[in-house]
């Protein structure tokens, strides 16, 4: 049973760090996240260092994508050459969907309730014209994990699952998907965006072989930069196939011309990064280390309890979960209200939330208070 009290120690720590929390109740991180100031100052100070010396300022870019890289490796147990920064999660799991040697007869497993970036690419493979892709059909965008684990058989070469659903909130199993995996030398492959920097992640103890993450909804960073972590035990199974002058061991030689990729998933990076975004992402991955992981997911999962109570005293019904399955994300509806309108009334009074699929978002962050909650459960109509 979780804390209802949901202990305030967190958003009196850091709600300062975060100038939006002076207007808004901002509960919407499953879309787009604020910046911190430590972001966005740590960004201006890149940016002015590019403005007053271009190039004279090449060690420092490197610096920060070293010391960048290293934090989102400790942020999930990983080694940091086994990071690489990327656009989007769009791109990481395209990456490792395009990389791979499909041989014919190959199926992937994967959910129907899954958001497009985690199918896409998936069904580009498909049309290849001799690898199946396997949809677990949702049933109200929810993933049954048995059911999902029914359908890998002798033939499944990977298994794609987004950690978090979007749609729904609802949290997979993940460990035991990767435990499944592994014992039958399957790939197994998540999309974390809707977790990662809400809820603990550790690639060795969840058996994760790869992940994609943009960086813009709980990890608190800039739109257009993206973690995609690649296990070692998996490096060689994915080739690169957009190759960018830094992507060999070699890369200063300009001229050898030796395509001869480096060590780890750096090979995958496609050359000139956006250090800018990476620095903030740095930054931001940075704060909620200092926060402590652990604390932020028990904070999240107590106010999101506290929230559910709330808006089940006013007549809305809110998806349901056992509580290996709650997350960071409130679904909920009312059945004389329509979403819609519900987001419009939110707006006017500086409450700020999501809808999808004809249903209520809730998705708030670690300096988000029970004040915010109390805030957006008084605006909502009964």
């Amino acid at each position: 049973m979780l804390d209802l009290s949901c202990t305030e120690d967190l958003p009196r720590e850091y709600r300062s760090h975060f100038p939006i929390a002076g207007r808004f109740a901002y509960l919407n991180h499953a879309s787009v996240s604020p910046l911190s100031i430590d972001s966005r100052d740590a960004m201006s100070r890149m940016l002015e260092g590019v403005s007053s010396g271009a190039d004279r300022r090449f060690p420092e870019w490197e610096q920060s994508n070293t010391w960048s890289r290293a934090a989102a490796a400790r942020l999930v147990n990983a080694k940091p050459h086994e990071i690489a920064f990327l656009r989007n999660t769009s791109e990481g799991l395209s990456v490792i969907a395009n990389g791979i040697n499909w041989r014919r007869g190959d199926n992937i497993v994967t959910s129907e309730a899954e958001f497009p970036a985690n199918i896409y690419p998936w069904m580009r493979v498909q049309q290849l014209g001799h690898v199946e892709l396997r949809l677990q059909p949702a049933r109200n965008g929810w993933v049954d994990t048995e059911e999902l684990l029914s359908r890998i058989d002798e033939r499944t070469r990977l298994v794609s699952v987004s950690w978090v659903q979007f749609g729904s909130g609802q949290r997979l199993d993940i460990r035991r998907i990767g435990r499944h995996c592994r014992e039958r030398n399957v790939l197994f492959v998540v999309d974390a965006i809707q977790g990662l920097g809400a809820l603990q992640l550790d690639v060795e103890r969840d058996c994760v072989d790869a992940f994609a993450s943009g960086g813009h909804k709980f990890l608190l960073g800039p739109k257009g930069v993206a973690i995609l972590f690649v296990s070692d035990r998996v490096l060689d199974c994915i080739r690169p196939t957009v190759i960018g002058w830094t992507a060999v061991k070699e890369y200063r030689d300009y001229l050898l011309h030796d395509l001869d990729f480096r060590d780890g998933a750096a090979r995958f990076e496609g050359g000139t990064l956006n250090e800018a975004g990476i620095c903030g992402l740095g930054h931001s991955i940075d704060l909620m280390l200092n926060a402590g992981p652990e604390r932020i997911e028990r904070h999240l999962l107590s106010l999101n309890e506290y929230i559910c109570h709330g808006l089940r005293e006013r007549g809305y019904e809110v998806n349901g979960h056992t509580a290996s399955e709650r997350s960071a994300i409130v679904v909920c509806q009312h059945p004389a209200h329509r979403a819609e309108d519900l987001l419009a009334t939110l707006e006017e009074k500086d409450v700020i939330i999501s809808a999808r699929l004809g249903k209520l978002r809730i998705a708030p962050h670690f300096y988000n208070s029970r004040e915010d909650a109390d805030r957006l459960l008084e605006a909502l109509p009964a």
